[in-house]
């Protein structure tokens, strides 16, 4: 299962909240995962108020 925390801590470059959704779409392309779970808020300025349905629509 993957962890946004992971994401984001293996991730060190993002800076914002769409370069976050362009690399869950892209390990959702390279990877063999096929779940995650949003076990943190990403803390980007830009967060939106849904993060969790633009994250989840990202990996699925």
């Amino acid at each position: 299962m993957l962890l946004i925390s992971e994401v984001i801590i293996a991730n060190p470059q993002i800076d914002d909240f769409e370069e976050l959704v362009v690399v869950l779409k892209t390990i959702s392309k390279t990877s063999d995962e096929r779940f995650f779970q949003m076990d943190v808020k990403p803390d980007y300025g830009d967060t939106p108020e849904n993060w969790e349905d633009r994250l989840e629509a990202a990996f699925y």
